[in-house]
C-alpha cells in the first residue's frame, strides 16, 4: 500500500470521527420541553458595553417573555455611547427593567465576568439567566430555559442560539461552533460524568440556580477568563454542581460578530483558553486539517496528477463525510449552505485564527476586546486526548 493511500485512509478516518459523534449528538442535543414550576421567576441579566445599536431590541425581546415572571437587569459597563440612555427610557415605561451602572473594573478581572458577578448580586429571583446583549429571546425562551434548569439537578444549563450570519466571513467561521461542539464533545459521557473537563456552555446564554452559583464561586471563580463558555461550567463541576446543554435554536438568536474584523478578533480573544494551547492545538490541527482540508488537497492533486484509484476513492469519501455532516448541521440549525459547502475554507481560517492567537500569546501580546486589553496567556482550556470538543470556541 502506497504512502498516499495511507494518507487518504487516515483523512477518511479523521473525517468520519466527527460525523459519527455528531450523528449521535444530534439525537442527544435537544430543545428543552420540560415546564418550570408555576411560581418560577427568572432574572434576565444583560451586561452591556457600548451596545446602543441593539440593546433596545434585546431588552424588548426579553420583556415579551411568557409563562414565567421575569425581571430584566442591564448593567451598563462604562459605555461611551447611548446604551444607558436607551435602557433608562425603557425602564421608565416598564418597572420590570432596571438599569445599573458597573463600578470601576478591579485589577485581575475581565470586563464581562465582573459585570456578570455584579448582575448576579443585583438579581431578585433564584433563576439567573445571563444573556449577551446581541441575543434576542423569543417569548417562550425564559420559560423553556427555566424548565430545562429546574426540571433536573444541574446547577447550570446553557443553550446555543441560532447564530445569524450575514457576510461570507461570518458564514465560513461561526457555524464551526456547532461543528466542533457536536462533532467532538461526547454528550452521553458529559451527562454521565462530573469531570470538569467535560464542562461546556455557550457564553451567549447561560442559566444557573442562584444557590449553585454561590457554591461554585460565581463569576469570581473565573475572574480573569475571557471564555466563560468553557471556564464557568468547569467551575460549577469542580464545586459538585452538574451542567448540561440544550438546543436554543428555536427560541433564541444571535448575530455574534459582524464582518471579517470582528470574526477574527472575537475568536482570537479567548482562543488560548480553548483550542490554542501548545498541547491541544497540534492535536486540533491534525483532526481538522487532516480530516477536512487534506482530502480536498488530495482530490485536487489527483486532478493534476494520476493517483491510485483507492486513494482517490478514500479522499472522496472523506470529502463526502465532511460535507454531509456540515449540511446536516446547516439544515438542523438554519446555517448558511454556502458556508457548509466551503467547509475546508472555514476550517483553514479557524486554524489560522487559533495559531495566530497562540503565537501572539507566546510573544506576550495582549488580547483586545471592547476597548480593553487583557494579557494573553495559555490557559487550562483544553486537554487533548480527553475530549477535543471541550475547547471549542
Amino acid at each position: 500500500m502506497s504512502v498516499v493511500v495511507l494518507i487518504a485512509a487516515l483523512s477518511l478516518i479523521l473525517a468520519l470521527l466527527p460525523l459519527g459523534q455528531g450523528i449521535v449528538n444530534l439525537f442527544l442535543y435537544r430543545r428543552p420541553t420540560a415546564e418550570p414550576p408555576p411560581d418560577a421567576a427568572v432574572s434576565i441579566l444583560i451586561p452591556a458595553r457600548n451596545e446602543e445599536a441593539g440593546i433596545a431590541a434585546a431588552v424588548d425581546a426579553a420583556l415579551l417573555s411568557r409563562g414565567v415572571d421575569v425581571e430584566v437587569v442591564v448593567l451598563d459597563d462604562h459605555s461611551t455611547d447611548r446604551t444607558a440612555e436607551i435602557v433608562q427610557a425603557i425602564a421608565a415605561r416598564d418597572p420590570r427593567v432596571r438599569l445599573e451602572s458597573a463600578p470601576p473594573l478591579p485589577p485581575g478581572w475581565s470586563g464581562k465576568q465582573h459585570a456578570c458577578q455584579m448582575l448576579a448580586g443585583l438579581a431578585q429571583y433564584p433563576v439567573l439567566l445571563f444573556q449577551d446583549a446581541d441575543v434576542r429571546l423569543s417569548p417562550t425562551a425564559a420559560r423553556r430555559v427555566g424548565g430545562a434548569l429546574l426540571s433536573g439537578e444541574c446547577g447550570l444549563v446553557s443553550g446555543f442560539p441560532r447564530e445569524e450570519t450575514r457576510t461570507l466571513a461570518e458564514a465560513l467561521v461561526i457555524p464551526l461552533i456547532h461543528f466542533l461542539l457536536l462533532g467532538f464533545l461526547p454528550m452521553a459521557a458529559m451527562r454521565r460524568s462530573a469531570d470538569p473537563r467535560f464542562g461546556a456552555a455557550c457564553g451567549q446564554l447561560i442559566a444557573v440556580r442562584r444557590d449553585a452559583y454561590l457554591k461554585a464561586g460565581g463569576h469570581a471563580a473565573i475572574a480573569t477568563s475571557l471564555h466563560d463558555g468553557v471556564t464557568l461550567p468547569r467551575a460549577f463541576r469542580r464545586a459538585g454542581q452538574g451542567t448540561d446543554l440544550f438546543d436554543a435554536t428555536g427560541f433564541a438568536r444571535c448575530r455574534m460578530y459582524r464582518g471579517w474584523r470582528e470574526v477574527w478578533s472575537g475568536f482570537s480573544k479567548n482562543a488560548t483558553e480553548g483550542m490554542a494551547t501548545p498541547a491541544a492545538l497540534p492535536v486540533w490541527t491534525l483532526l481538522l486539517f487532516g480530516g477536512h482540508v487534506l482530502p480536498w488537497i488530495l482530490l485536487g492533486w489527483a486532478a493534476l496528477h494520476p493517483l491510485p484509484i483507492s486513494a482517490v476513492m478514500l479522499a472522496g469519501l472523506a470529502v463526502m463525510a465532511g460535507l454531509v455532516f456540515r449540511l446536516l448541521l446547516a439544515v438542523r440549525f438554519r446555517q448558511s449552505v454556502v458556508g457548509a459547502l466551503l467547509h475546508p475554507v472555514g476550517v483553514l481560517i479557524m486554524l489560522a485564527i487559533q495559531w495566530s492567537a497562540l503565537l501572539r500569546a507566546r510573544h506576550g501580546k495582549p488580547s483586545e476586546w471592547r476597548g480593553r486589553a487583557y494579557p494573553a496567556a495559555p490557559g487550562p482550556g483544553s486537554e487533548p486526548g480527553v475530549k477535543p470538543g471541550e475547547g471549542a470556541p
